[in-house]
């Protein structure tokens, strides 16, 4: 059982932050992250309770039967995304510290918000290098199994013991396909230092608002490669638009078509990126992968189902 003079269901409890940010790391989805979360507290909570408290650790129970809910759901969701309109992305999360007292300008002044206080589960995600935009669309050329095995093991350092009772192979197997996944990151990934991002994504900015094609077409790598998430609710490329020419063209062609744009720096899933706003609203948050000095991806964000934990921006 749990800590003396501390019931099973009190440190169930407790577990909820952490169970959120595996979740939200095998689905991409806040929202879905909640569903399978709220789905294994009611199963926690069918339990008998004297059941429930013989159960020697409801953490690793919990995070069990939280990832069996969210590989159901990722084998469900390949189907899903195949009927959905254009390309799909992560839902972008935002790191509401600097928003509490942002200024009209981005600039942080005084004061920090308090994500242990919030309700919201997008407040209660670890902003760290495994939920960067980039890291997550890697996660998604994973298979279901791949993905649940290398989150649970690399991230959470959870052991293959536990992750083969939750895909149901053996802990050699898991192993395996941690292995597998291991590489498809490894690939992909190319770390910049997170203030050489900041500047070439505030140079991106600065260029974007003067809509000097030039200088965009400098900031961006000649194969750079932009996707677009409108989910078929608003206007946007359906492809992902490769070049960064056409892309700094499309760029300006969208700032023509939308005046009083308004561009904010604001980190994006922990890293540095862009949010535009029209009329107060947020319409696009853009995330961005740097390398060499150069953009060589951007990854935007449309879907206004997608951005609901943006309304409270600025």
């Amino acid at each position: 059982m749990g800590t003396v003079g501390t019931s099973a269901d009190e440190i169930a409890a407790g577990e909820r932050r952490r169970l959120i940010n595996v979740a939200y790391r095998l689905l991409g989805s806040v929202t879905e992250a909640e569903d399978a979360v709220q789905d294994a507290y009611t199963r926690w909570y069918g339990l008998l309770r004297r059941r429930r408290e013989e159960i020697v650790s409801p953490g690793a129970r919990l995070t069990t039967v939280t990832s069996r809910i969210c590989l159901d759901l990722l084998g469900s969701a390949r189907a899903r995304r195949e009927r959905y309109v254009g390309a799909w992305l992560p839902e972008p999360l935002p790191d509401r510290t600097e928003w509490s007292h942002a200024g009209a300008g981005g600039v942080n002044v005084t004061g920090r918000a308090d994500p242990a206080a919030s309700a919201d589960p997008a407040d209660q995600i670890v902003l760290d290098e495994s939920v960067t935009m980039a890291f997550l669309v890697v996660l998604e050329s994973m298979t279901a199994a791949e993905r649940v095995a290398f989150v649970l093991h690399d991230v959470f350092r959870y052991p293959f013991a536990g992750i083969a009772d939750v895909l149901g192979r053996t802990p050699a197997a898991c192993k395996q396909l941690a292995a597998s996944a291991r590489r498809r990151v490894s690939v992909a990934r190319a770390p910049v230092p997170a203030t050489g991002r900041a500047d070439v994504v505030r140079q991106v900015k600065e260029a974007w608002e003067t809509k000097d094609i030039a200088a965009l077409v400098a900031l961006l790598d000649p194969a750079a490669v932009m996707t677009a998430d409108g989910g078929g609710m608003v206007g946007t490329v359906l492809h992902p638009l490769e070049g960064g020419a056409r892309i700094a063209q499309y760029m300006v062609a969208i700032a023509d078509r939308a005046p009083g744009l308004e561009l904010l720096e604001r980190s994006v899933n922990g890293a540095p990126g862009l949010v535009a706003r029209r009329g107060g609203v947020v319409a696009t948050v853009a995330a961005f992968d740097v390398s060499d000095g150069r953009v060589t991806r951007i990854w935007a964000v449309r879907n206004p189902e997608k951005l609901r934990p943006w309304e409270r921006e600025g």
